[in-house]
């Protein structure tokens, strides 16, 4: 009787209003408002936050009705999924990872859902199948989302994800007869499998409450370890901190098994980390940082020395030295010092020396040194682009990286350490001709006269009318660097004449902690002014027109493309704010969102408040302003962004704008924030995307 009520009750306030030629659900609105130090803020969607009830997934079903109607309708929609589908249908290798005497790799056919891992003994001979994600579901919304092998090599740890959420389940499997032991461990969360002879430190939260498993606070961060054969509730309580409930932990173990390394975390920036021989007995950890202030990343020991890589001292950080046998401050040493421009963006222990990959100008060169800090030599790469790895082992002479650019798609190269030669190991071959493209680098003058770097990639020959579709993308937080990379739906957008443009905004960690620092709380204006200012050189120098410029970001990237949409409207034909941060004043009571806090401030701080409230997409959203086209897209299951945003967000998008463009979200049903979606997901949204963005600029593409 209460689902016939309930039923009722949504079909009587949803209606259709009629807007132009889009009928969309009249949301219904809720008498709720919020005072903020005298302020009175109306939040008439709140009951949309409730992601389980009948209610929400009523208006969820009327919503994605006239959103895939449309979507269908478009001419070309069947056309750009098949061509997208062909691209897409290429084998792709991951970076193999020798545990022991065995390599582990991913490899996916083509059009597979997920990709498989593959174990082989030498890198020449045929892989057989290890571990088949695809065999967990039928749809193939499971994905794989830790894997570990014991230092035995007996046992390999992993972890899956159920529809794109961030809740992780733990799994252990035989290496040698592939079967799985009856360990099955629950309620994880960003942590990973760190082997301790015969079992594992993990890390995890207490149980939810029914109904809150997708939205509730995530804390009480607590690390265990688990001895295999074991049941999860008999779990050993290696490390809690009862004073500070809204902290991780997590522990790592080095590669000889000598010590255990705590990592805490406040924020999504800064940690605290200690140190204790490796163990199971009640000996207390020795804290080698405290504060939060800065990033400590331990990369590996050399016997008692511990390599770490910080930005302590070092904006554009450093690799330091820890004896751990006299582990004051005052004995720390720096082995590889703070670049005068680029950024050391990582380092790796390989092969009895240390590889360290920078970032130039927001593309990588690596470099090699002895464990010294001696500078040996420069590893050539084929080009401006991104790498990934290195993967070595520090007694291996021989390590793996992946190479990719723009057009460019990802190639695994073989890396000699000592003759520092890099031979192809594995190339892809797919059907797109990255010859016939162009990348460039721009820098353009920001609101404040700052240079931005800008990558802007198309068709060689490409005239400069202003008439070119182009979409451009820009992320700009939490210290994330966006670099050239290969994608397969870019690439069909270049192919049918689109042009691609990646703006690196301040936020990022481009140039270093200064660059990241320079967006963040109340600097935070300066990341949609570098945006603004990259749609308008575009415009500027002809690449494209207001009418032929779309803009695209996720996450974080969300928030910026809804704040710059409410900001400057007239620059764009179409908006796509992915899985965005769209409720600046309540985005830190949900699952981690007060890990947030260190890039955004918090509407609990009265200063904060007023710069959150002046450009939080969900508050700036306006009756007097003709808005682009706005294609909203978000995931059921989003436990890291929770789809509250987006719902939000486009109920009150529809609710205000009068204007004739299409204003609609998209809604992914067994989907989280995108990591372990299925392929067959990606293609549909890629494909549905893309045609919404040319459909909204008038232009037809040809096949």
């Amino acid at each position: 009787m209460k689902h016939i009520v309930i039923l009722l009750s949504i079909l009587l306030t949803m209606g259709c209003t009629q807007k132009n030629h889009f009928e969309y659900p009249e949301t219904k609105k809720v008498d709720v408002t919020d005072n903020y130090f005298g302020t009175e803020v109306p939040d008439p969607y709140r009951w949309l936050e409730d992601d389980m009830s009948e209610e929400t997934a009523a208006w969820v079903e009327a919503q994605n009705k006239v959103t895939y109607s449309y979507l269908e309708s478009i001419p070309f929609a069947d056309e750009l999924k098949q061509r997208l589908t062909e691209i897409w249908n290429y084998p792709k290798m991951g970076i193999p990872n020798k545990e022991n005497e065995l390599y582990f790799y991913s490899y996916n056919t083509g059009l597979q859902n997920q990709s498989v891992l593959y174990v082989k003994k030498e890198l020449d001979e045929e892989g057989t199948v290890f571990l088949d994600p695809n065999t967990f579901s039928e749809n193939g919304t499971i994905a794989l989302s830790a894997f570990s092998v014991s230092n035995d090599g007996k046992y390999a740890g992993y972890g899956i994800s159920r529809a794109g959420s961030d809740w992780q389940e733990f799994f252990v499997r035989e290496i040698e007869t592939g079967k799985d032991l009856d360990d099955h461990l629950m309620w994880i969360k960003s942590s990973g499998i760190s082997w301790l002879k015969n079992g594992f430190f993990y890390s995890r939260y207490d149980k939810p409450a029914e109904g809150e498993e997708l939205k509730g606070e995530n804390k009480n961060s607590k690390v265990f370890y688990h001895h295999l054969n074991i049941p999860q509730s008999e779990d050993i309580l290696v490390y809690k901190d009862e004073a500070h409930p809204y902290r991780s932990f997590g522990i790592g173990v080095t590669e000889d098994e000598a010590y255990m390394i705590l990592h805490a975390h406040e924020t999504t920036s800064g940690n605290a980390f200690a140190f204790r021989k490796a163990g199971l007995g009640n000996e207390p950890f020795t804290w080698l940082e405290e504060g939060f202030d800065h990033d400590f990343s331990p990369i590996g020991n050399v016997e008692h020395l511990l390599y770490v890589h910080t930005n302590m001292d070092a904006p554009r950080y450093q690799l330091i030295v820890i004896d751990l046998n006299q582990p004051e401050r005052d004995n720390w040493k720096t082995v590889i010092p703070e670049h005068e421009k680029n950024v050391l963006e990582g380092c790796t222990l390989a092969g009895g020396k240390i590889i360290a990959s920078y970032l130039k100008d927001a593309y990588n060169i690596a470099e090699v040194y002895e464990t010294d800090g001696t500078r040996l030599y420069e590893v050539e790469l084929p080009g401006i682009g991104s790498i990934s790895g290195f993967r070595g082992k520090m007694k291996e002479n021989t390590a793996f990286y992946s190479f990719t650019s723009f057009n460019y798609p990802p190639v695994i190269f073989r890396y000699d350490i000592k003759e520092n030669r890099s031979d192809v190991y594995y190339k892809t071959e797919l059907d797109f001709d990255g010859s016939q493209y162009e990348t460039k680098q721009v820098f353009y003058t920001s609101k404040d006269d700052t240079k931005v770097p800008m990558f802007i990639v198309h068709k060689k020959g490409l005239k400069l009318n202003g008439k070119n579709p182009t979409q451009l993308y820009g992320y700009g937080g939490f210290n994330i660097s966006y670099s050239p990379a290969f994608n397969a739906s870019r690439a069909l957008w270049m192919e049918l004449g689109g042009v691609f443009a990646l703006a690196n905004i301040r936020g990022g960690g481009e140039y270093g902690e200064d660059w990241h620092m320079a967006g963040t709380v109340l600097n935070k204006q300066n990341v949609f002014d570098d945006f603004i200012a990259a749609a308008e050189y575009l415009i500027r120098e002809k690449y494209t027109s207001s009418k032929r410029l779309a803009i695209t970001g996720g996450s974080n990237g969300g928030l910026l493309v809804g704040a710059v949409t409410n900001q400057r409207p007239d620059l764009f034909a179409a908006a796509v704010p992915a899985v965005g941060v769209m409720d600046m004043l309540r985005f830190h009571k949900f699952t981690i969102g007060r890990f947030w806090t260190v890039d955004y401030g918090s509407s609990e701080d009265s200063v904060q408040f007023e710069y959150l409230y002046k450009y939080s997409p969900l508050h700036n959203i306006s009756e007097e302003k003709d808005y682009p086209a706005v294609l909203v897209t978000t995931g059921d299951h989003d436990d890291r962004v929770v789809p509250a945003h987006s719902f939000k967000y486009i109920a009150t998008l529809q609710e205000k704008y009068r204007g004739n463009n299409p204003v609609m979200i998209r809604i992914e049903t067994d989907a989280g924030h995108g990591g372990g979606k299925p392929t067959s997901k990606y293609i549909e949204e890629s494909a549905h995307i893309m045609a919404f963005m040319f459909n909204n600029m008038n232009y037809t593409p040809a096949f």
